[in-house]
């Protein structure tokens, strides 16, 4: 298990349209300082550098060089001895940074990371969907349809995002098959067990005023 596992799920959505880049790196930044803190008590001393675009990360940790015999908190101190384990230079006084490397956490706290990150993610993104539509209710949209049922239609706007139009709010005349073309108007969107619900009309007042 590397760094490359954790970051494949990040690779699948950094480019979602709805989530703009400094939301995805702040996504990241809280789901490594989470895995900081279950393994070392605190991520004050811990600076975290993600990169986007190829999905690199580093994690480095600063620590305090105390006598031997005199660290109080292994989590922010370190040891003259231990420390010149990495640097011989070091002397009592100085600050020893360290890259800590995602595997020293193990292969259980990656995988949790991992679903974690996922989860904010998807999260994220039914919630930006939500505010997107509920600002453009009673705004004209096209979509394709991608299945009809009888109750119903699923249409996908052109980011694949889904809208419902009910048979209620089809016209009379109107018969529709995959990969239609569909115009409507935003009727309503609501949040349905964490899932936004965006409803689109061809019989209200706003849509047939324009046709």
């Amino acid at each position: 298990m590397s760094n490359i596992n954790l970051i494949d799920s990040f690779q699948e959505f950094k480019d979602f349209k709805n989530i703009d880049r400094p939301t995805m790196m702040s996504v990241m930044e809280d789901v490594l300082r989470s895995m900081i803190r279950k393994k070392y008590g605190t991520d004050e001393n811990c600076d975290i550098i993600v990169n986007t675009d190829n999905g690199d990360l580093e994690i480095w940790r600063t620590r305090m060089v105390m006598e031997d015999g005199f660290s109080e908190d292994d989590d922010l101190e370190v040891e003259l001895a231990e420390a010149k384990t990495y640097d011989p230079d070091l002397e009592v006084g100085d600050e020893q940074i360290e890259l800590i490397t995602l595997e020293s956490f193990g292969r259980r706290a990656i995988l949790a990371a991992r679903q974690t990150l996922v989860s904010k993610i998807l999260e994220l993104e039914k919630d930006e969907i939500y505010k997107k539509y509920k600002d453009r209710v009673g705004e004209i949209v096209t979509g394709e349809v991608y299945q009809v049922w009888k109750k119903e239609a699923l249409i996908l706007d052109d980011e694949g995002n889904e809208l419902l139009l009910p048979k209620s709010e089809q016209i009379p005349a109107d018969y529709f098959k995959k990969g239609d073309s569909v115009r409507a108007v935003i009727l309503k969107v609501d949040m349905m067990n964490s899932n936004p619900k965006i409803i689109i009309s061809r019989t209200a007042p706003e849509f047939l005023q324009r046709l």
